[in-house]
């Protein structure tokens, strides 16, 4: 559509031109026709306002040729031909209109438009010519806008693609750990070992409703991670403990499944390697703009070391930065036998969004 008409206050901007365009052709008819003034505005305003519309062509006609991919003799020729053939039929246009208007409202007759009718071919070839060079200008901010978005779309789709991707590094990883978890405790655990697959199964049917969502809840999040340390428990009995707080950020979002990487690493890193076991905290905090998550466990500082960050830290690094860019940020270390995690992003709630 042309970007005059999707707007009425753009329409109305563009005929309120056209309508000074009128009242000077009523002075020319005035002054070079000889009608009065009243007769002249009857003539002019109406003339130029037809015009308007012929003018608008110009536009597609832009489009027809774009300036990238037309050659300049072309485009000229073109130019030309259409501001004459449009000039010419506003000519025809208003010499009728003349006509019509004088023998109504006037007892004169002669060459009340045959003055200025060379004029005024001239005047129309020169107005469309200038609707023309402003529809090339629309046409190329209509392009640069298309090619931005375009971009934008492509850069949209691409994140999307990586933490599709990111994500679907999770289940694979959390898979291998359990079925070797089970694996181990059908000899030692018959009965421990049909009770993790029946709570790794909901724990699973849980994380298929995920698929289609891209944000969850902290509270959501943190009741998927309730049923994943049911698994756990299951292997380390009362050793597992857990203290999940949601606080005033239960309505914030996070990507689905966001902290469950942490807390696998603390219980195989952590709680593992301790044998009187230890406690995993969890806690979200909202401070303004910002989303607070710290993860904390206890940890043996002589545990064996693994080299690498593995998959799960780089992991939730790589979901933060492909959704939040620069805005969000993760930081992990080890103090007094207590391995933290805090990770920090813009706290995006329902009602914000």
């Amino acid at each position: 559509m042309y970007p005059l008409l999707a707007r009425r206050s753009h329409l109305a901007a563009y005929l309120l031109l056209w309508l000074l365009m009128g009242a000077l052709l009523s002075a020319l008819l005035t002054t070079q026709g000889g009608l009065a003034w009243t007769l002249a505005l009857l003539t002019g305003v109406p003339s130029a306002i037809a015009y308007s519309f012929i003018c608008l062509s110009a536009w597609y006609v832009a489009r027809a040729m774009p300036l990238a991919r037309t050659g300049p003799a072309r485009v000229i020729v073109s130019a030309l031909a259409a501001a004459a053939l449009s000039s010419a039929m506003w000519l025809v246009f208003a010499r009728g209109w003349t006509a019509l208007v004088v023998s109504r409202w006037a007892a004169q007759s002669g060459p009340t438009f045959a003055a200025i009718q060379s004029m005024l071919f001239g005047i129309g070839v020169l107005l469309y010519l200038l609707s023309l060079a402003v529809s090339y200008v629309l046409v190329v901010y209509e392009t640069s806008q298309d090619a931005q978005r375009r971009g934008l779309q492509g850069q949209v789709l691409a994140r999307e693609a990586e933490l599709r991707s990111l994500r679907a590094q999770i289940d694979p990883h959390f898979l291998f750990n359990s079925l070797n978890s089970i694996s181990a405790l059908t000899t030692a655990d018959p009965p421990g070992a049909r009770r993790m697959c029946l709570l790794l199964g909901e724990f699973l049917r849980e994380t298929l409703a995920l698929g289609s969502e891209d944000r969850i809840t902290v509270s959501r999040e943190l009741a998927l991670l309730d049923r994943f340390l049911a698994i756990e428990r299951v292997r380390f009995g009362d050793r597992l403990r857990a203290e999940l707080r949601a606080g005033d950020a239960g309505g914030c979002f996070v990507p689905p499944l966001l902290l469950q990487p942490i807390v696998e690493n603390a219980v195989t890193h952590g709680i593992a390697h301790l044998i009187e076991g230890g406690t995993i905290r969890v806690s979200a905090d909202r401070n303004g703009p910002w989303l607070r998550i710290v993860v904390e466990n206890p940890c043996d500082p002589d545990r064996p070391r693994r080299g690498g960050a593995g998959v799960g830290l780089a992991n939730v690094r790589a979901r933060l930065r492909a959704m939040h860019g620069a805005d969000a940020g993760l930081t992990a270390g080890e103090a007094h036998e207590v391995w933290r995690v805090e990770l920090t992003l813009p706290a995006a709630s329902g009602e914000a969004s």
